[in-house]
């Protein structure tokens, strides 16, 4: 068996070596003629799996060590009996952590106290369930939108997008690319949506970039109708529009779902699924160990503080984000590789905090957020 696999995808090398010979490539590189005798296909976003790619080669299964599978032609896929896979819900603890890191940060530096404001989530699901619940843990008013699933389960505590727009003092898009039909996602957030948002609500995109129209987002910035955009994905990547990039809050090069853990199960679920299609002795597979930082316990004060000020400190302790939006904006034409060499980050299952002086209980709220908490 011959499989061919996106380079950067990590702790793969060297554990489907014994069952299949397996070349690694760049992403962006994989052409056609790489896949005319491979059977299976590993990637992540940057590889288009469609009718250019994979018509007329020997690919039977395609992986990608994402949630998102917007880059793979399912249709195209099914019609030629090609069986692909995503990885649903891996990096949805890391999307949450960059989701804190950036929403707090912002509420620190503007002195926004979260519990009077409201969140509006569009997207209910892996990711935007975690969402929820870091806005209900933190005392905030929650506004729920989310139409497939409303189909699916009834529209008991979903709200349509227009109430979403009118009491959201926050944002947050949690949805697929979805380019056409009845819960279309592709341009969404356009110049109608913008302009009908509450005058100084703060958006904020972890999804796809192309959920919202980068044009009508800078012309809603410009007018002030916006406090402020947290932006990870972009329209065009990698090649972002830096009209933009100057006007957001906070600004990072697609790395939200990037932490070693979300990173780990994603390869894990690959790994997985092309175990089970092709009868590999692999499906319970995990890395043994992930990397991690020498010292992985936080120390906080927590006499006379809010709960906000404690969780901010615990969370930007686990995830330097301006260290994140500093280096796009210093280099945006490098948003490839700081994606593609990005550092170490641990979500927050791996950190210890030793909270003192804890007289308000927030032991337990910084549990349910998924930090072990002595004491």
């Amino acid at each position: 068996m011959k499989i061919i696999a996106d380079d950067k995808i990590p702790f793969l090398k060297g554990v489907l070596e014994p069952f299949a010979d397996i070349v690694y490539k760049p992403g962006h590189t994989i052409e056609k003629d790489d896949l005319l005798d491979a059977d299976a296909l590993i990637v992540r976003t940057r590889t288009q799996c469609n009718s250019n790619l994979l018509e007329g080669t020997g690919v039977k299964f395609v992986a990608t060590a994402t949630i998102g599978y917007d880059h793979i032609d399912t249709d195209y896929c099914k019609k030629n009996n090609i069986y692909w896979a995503n990885a649903p819900g891996c990096n949805a603890g890391s999307v949450m952590q960059w989701f804190m890191a950036a929403l707090l940060q912002y509420a620190y530096q503007n002195k926004i106290d979260l519990t009077t404001r409201c969140l509006g989530v569009i997207g209910v699901g892996n990711v935007g369930s975690k969402i929820v619940s870091f806005a209900e843990n933190t005392g905030m008013r929650v506004l729920l939108n989310d139409p497939p699933k409303a189909d699916l389960t009834g529209s008991c505590g979903f709200l349509n997008l227009e109430t979403i727009m009118r009491e959201s003092d926050i944002i947050s898009f949690h949805v697929p690319l979805t380019p056409d039909g009845k819960h279309k996602t592709l341009g969404m957030a356009g110049e109608n949506f913008l302009q009908k948002l509450t005058k100084g609500t703060i958006l904020i995109n972890s999804s796809r970039g192309e959920v919202v129209d980068t044009q009508a987002l800078k012309n809603t910035l410009i007018n002030n109708r916006l406090s402020a955009a947290l932006i990870d994905v972009w329209e065009n990547e990698p090649a972002i529009d830096l009209e933009l990039l100057k006007m957001c809050s906070v600004a990072t090069p697609h790395i939200a779902g990037y932490s070693l853990d979300g990173k780990a199960k994603g390869t894990a679920m690959s790994v997985s699924a092309l175990s089970r299609y092709f009868g590999l002795p692999l499906i319970d597979w995990y890395p043994d160990e992930i990397p991690t930082r020498e010292i992985m316990e936080i120390t906080i004060d927590a006499r006379k503080r809010s709960y906000q000020s404690v969780l901010t400190e615990a969370v930007l302790h686990t995830y330097d984000i301006i260290s994140d939006d500093s280096a796009l904006r210093l280099n945006p034409a490098g948003f490839e590789d700081q994606r593609g060499n990005y550092p170490v980050r641990r979500e927050f299952n791996a950190w210890i905090i030793n909270l003192k002086n804890d007289s308000r209980n927030y032991k337990q709220r910084l549990r349910q957020m998924g930090f072990t908490v002595l004491g």
